[in-house]
């Protein structure tokens, strides 16, 4: 699993070791959980997305414990349809910003479920990564702005790589 910058520059600091960022601040917390890729158990017999609820059901736990954590969710229920995504997204993000214990990073594609927590909570930060177009290919800059993704440029992108043509035999 691929861990972010924020993720290893949080259990570097945890651990006392300096972290290669221009600015920091943190308070030291009880321990950190993620839910990024989390994968099928075939063993057990878990969907992805079954693997996913299990997975935020114990991060609820121990939230409802009192614990003082730093939680990070990469589209959550992304192994369901997209309406039962949505809901979820919103009602769990939602929930879990009642409790200011925790320091809560949720990112999600469905940018609906963005605007319903905007409508409804004054208390979450909105932040994302823009694309810019530049002659029809992608640009990342990975700089945080404030709000959300007005951005629509998937199936522009996937029209650029020619993937409906070649599949159309064109």
């Amino acid at each position: 699993m691929q861990r972010s910058v924020f993720q290893n520059a949080v259990h570097a600091s945890h651990m006392g070791f300096p972290v290669e960022l221009e600015e920091m601040i943190f308070s030291v917390q009880d321990g950190m959980y993620t839910s990024i890729n989390v994968p099928d158990n075939m063993n057990e017999g878990f969907s992805h997305f079954y693997a996913e609820v299990l997975r935020v059901k114990r991060v609820a736990e121990e939230v409802s414990r009192g614990k003082n954590l730093v939680i990070i969710f990469d589209e959550l229920f992304k192994g369901t349809n997209v309406k039962d995504a949505y809901d979820a997204t919103v009602a769990v993000t939602e929930a879990f910003a009642d409790n200011s214990n925790c320091t809560y990073i949720v990112s999600t594609h469905i940018v609906e479920a963005g605007e319903t927590l905007r409508d409804r909570t004054g208390h979450m930060q909105f932040l994302f990564f823009p694309t810019i177009m530049e002659k029809e290919v992608p640009r990342y800059i990975y700089k945080l702005q404030e709000g959300i993704s007005a951005d629509r440029h998937g199936m522009k992108i996937i029209m650029n790589e020619g993937i409906v043509n070649i599949i159309k035999g064109a």
